[in-house]
């Protein structure tokens, strides 16, 4: 775990360097796309939920909760545990 600490505090380190040597215009520059690509995201989520507040039903929906583990053709007895089942057979062979 320290070994992975020090690679990525070092790689962490040479993307500062990177960072420092690049024009303070490019930084800029780099940052004003980085903040226009986060404005349009967050304007497309924004949009998005209005959309789906908009377009909402007015009615609920109640349906029952299927169990993903259960398939509805396989029984639930064959999903039991069976090494339970084993260990208490070989206790009862001795």
């Amino acid at each position: 775990m320290k070994k992975l600490r020090a690679n990525m505090d070092r790689y962490f380190d040479k993307l500062e360097e990177r960072w420092q040597a690049l024009p303070v215009r490019k930084q800029h520059q780099y940052m004003l796309y980085f903040f226009v690509g986060y404005l349009l995201l967050t304007a497309g989520v924004i949009g998005k939920v209005v959309y789906d507040t908009g377009k909402s039903d007015d009615e609920i929906n109640i349906r029952h909760i299927k169990n993903p583990i259960l398939k509805e053709n396989e029984s639930p007895a064959r999903l039991q545990d069976t090494v339970s089942t084993i260990l208490k057979s070989r206790i009862y062979e001795r």
